[in-house]
């Protein structure tokens, strides 16, 4: 695993977050870094948009949702989008966002964070799994509902 650290998404970072290249049959499953962008400035309280930087080289993309009185539970403390580049995949890149996150969430007095995801080939489903997301339903639109418990 290589050095990383996280940076505001901003105006300097966001076009190489945009141009992140994913792997083939990835991009099905999520939406551009740009997207959260707009988001932070709609919800600047709500929304935690982070690149991931290895070196001067970004890397990675993580947004983080915390909304304690949202009427779902599941979007309380919630990992939003998260985006590896190819290249680094399986590097540590994804685990080291996730946990910066799971961090942010425990420091905000959350008792858990949760990730919404729709299965399929090519899906995040074995990576959330891996940095540690259990199974906890599905949504009305039938979407997997993940979630990390703190202790």
């Amino acid at each position: 695993m290589g050095t990383y650290r996280l940076e505001e998404l901003n105006a300097s970072n966001i076009v190489a977050a945009n141009s992140l290249t994913l792997k083939r049959g990835q991009e099905q499953f999520i939406a551009p870094p740009s997207y959260a962008i707009s988001e932070a400035y709609v919800n600047p309280t709500t929304a935690w948009p982070r690149v991931v930087m290895d070196g001067e080289t970004v890397v990675g993309f993580i947004r983080g949702n915390f909304d304690p009185d949202n009427a779902s539970e599941e979007l309380r403390s919630c990992l939003w989008r998260i985006h590896v580049a190819a290249d680094y995949q399986g590097k540590g890149v994804g685990k080291f966002a996730v946990k910066a996150l799971a961090d942010e969430a425990r420091s905000r007095g959350n008792k858990r964070l949760t990730v919404l995801w729709e299965k399929g080939v090519d899906g995040p489903e074995v990576f959330f799994h891996r940095v540690g997301f259990q199974d906890v339903g599905t949504t009305a639109y039938g979407e997997n509902i993940g979630e990390i418990l703190f202790t």
